[in-house]
């Protein structure tokens, strides 16, 4: 719908107001709900939105480590602009109008918002001719709880939505019909098609495949369906974690990110190359060569917490070292070859935590980078084990490193820029020092007694 037809369709549906969000730094939805009057006012000149959700972090504290925003500046507001084509209605509640915001364009310089960042990549990508086709997919474990009775319980004896590894069940599913059926059906209302919704190996939880989109719009359905499931499944007593590793006896929740270049009018995978012995065109190697090479200095844009790297262990469905294959899921990443159509490069790093927007833009730049300076593809595909091919060097152990390298990397600051580098980076930091400052159960039963 263009702006007269929305403003119709408000007025045709009694609707008086709307909800729009945007995501920050952590792929965290912050919003608002404003009159109809509001939203027809600020169309143009954006809303006034406090600039302190991008001076803080996931938990609401002060960074103290960044300039963007803060006490030195007056949190003042910066204007978030909506975006009119992610017009949709939230059936499970009353059907509101929603919108996603974005802080782009004019009086937004200096802002490090992460769909600003995503959009400015995939220009340059339509810029080189490219139509960047891409779709997300994500792990998650449901728990029989509350947010009330995590804190009751303090965060101890939680209790998955199903017992038992059950991965493929029909059976689980069936169990729990009532919430497995109003994430396909409320999801698709909600403009998010599911390609496939599925259990995974482990207590209580599901992968959901989203059907693939240009990349904007991919990132966009991808940050809302993780918090769309929070919310349909907390109408069902049902708590929804998308945390990278809640407990070290089971698998992590991966967030795969899938995609390929077409031509810019999307009729030709520029992937493909039925003459290669390997199905791939120059142009993937190029891109694949590309996203090996800037992997080291782009960690936390695929692994931003503390957990993410209690994820990628060995043995454990995720990577941990820098190698492809063609369908191998022991590497980094996975060439899938099968046809024209589906031809397309599967990036494993990233876990269900990543914010989708930076996940996103971290792969789709590091794949043109390849591309812009015709970087081989040396690295050979691995047959059999990824992880025990350390040959061309592993993934950060933790968050301290990765943030470290990718702080002091002028790979990174090309791809995305000083001032977003200097930040994302500095917050990085700042999530390791919160971590680091606690004394965790671990210790307590470790050194309490003995030492």
């Amino acid at each position: 719908m263009d702006k007269q037809q929305i403003l119709d369709y408000l007025k045709q549906n009694n609707q008086h107001h709307i909800k729009f969000a945007f995501a920050d730094i952590d792929g965290v939805l912050r919003g608002k709900v404003i009159h109809q009057k509001k939203f027809e006012a600020g169309l143009d000149q954006g809303y006034g939105f406090c600039d302190v959700v991008f001076g803080w972090d996931m938990n609401d504290q002060g960074y103290d480590n960044t300039n963007v925003t803060g006490w030195h500046t007056g949190y003042p507001d910066k204007p978030a602009r909506i975006d009119l084509s992610t017009f949709r209605t939230i059936p499970w509640q009353d059907n509101i109008p929603f919108f996603l915001a974005d802080f782009s364009g004019e009086g937004n310089e200096g802002v490090p918002c992460p769909r600003t960042l995503l959009k400015n990549i995939a220009q340059q990508c339509h810029d080189m001719g490219f139509h960047p086709e891409f779709a997300q997919e994500f792990e998650w474990f449901n728990f029989s709880e509350t947010a009330k009775t995590l804190q009751e319980k303090d965060f101890t004896k939680i209790e998955p939505l199903t017992p038992g590894m059950f991965g493929y069940s029909i059976l689980r599913p069936s169990q729990q019909s009532g919430f497995y059926f109003d994430l396909i059906n409320l999801l698709e209302q909600f403009g998010i098609p599911l390609e496939g919704l599925h259990t995974e190996t482990g207590p209580g939880v599901y992968e959901a495949a989203i059907i693939h989109d240009h990349v904007i719009a991919a990132a966009d359905k991808a940050a809302l369906l993780k918090n769309a499931i929070k919310e349909i499944a907390s109408k069902h007593g049902i708590m929804a974690s998308f945390m990278a590793k809640w407990s070290e006896n089971l698998p992590g929740c991966s967030g795969h990110v899938h995609q390929s270049l077409w031509s810019a009018d999307k009729t030709t995978n520029l992937f493909y190359d039925e003459a290669d012995e390997q199905k791939m065109s120059p142009l993937m190697k190029h891109y694949i060569a590309g996203q090996l090479y800037c992997l080291p200095h782009i960690t936390p844009m695929y692994a931003p917490t503390v957990n993410s790297y209690k994820r990628l262990v060995e043995g454990a469905w995720a990577p941990t070292t820098l190698t492809w294959g063609i369908e191998n899921r022991t590497t980094a990443l996975r060439v899938i070859n099968s046809s024209p159509q589906y031809t397309r490069v599967e990036t494993r790093i990233p876990g269900a935590d990543a914010n989708p927007y930076l996940a996103l833009a971290a792969a789709l730049a590091s794949g043109l980078y390849g591309i812009k300076n015709k970087l081989p593809l040396t690295i050979l595909a691995v047959k059999g084990n990824g992880y025990t091919d350390k040959s061309n060097g592993s993934i950060a152990s933790n968050l301290l490193e990765a943030a470290n390298t990718m702080r002091s990397s002028a790979v990174a600051r090309e791809l995305f820029g000083n001032s977003f580098t200097r930040h994302f980076t500095n917050t990085r930091l700042w999530e390791w020092r919160q971590f680091n400052k606690h004394v965790t159960d671990w210790e307590l039963k470790r050194y309490f007694e003995i030492i």
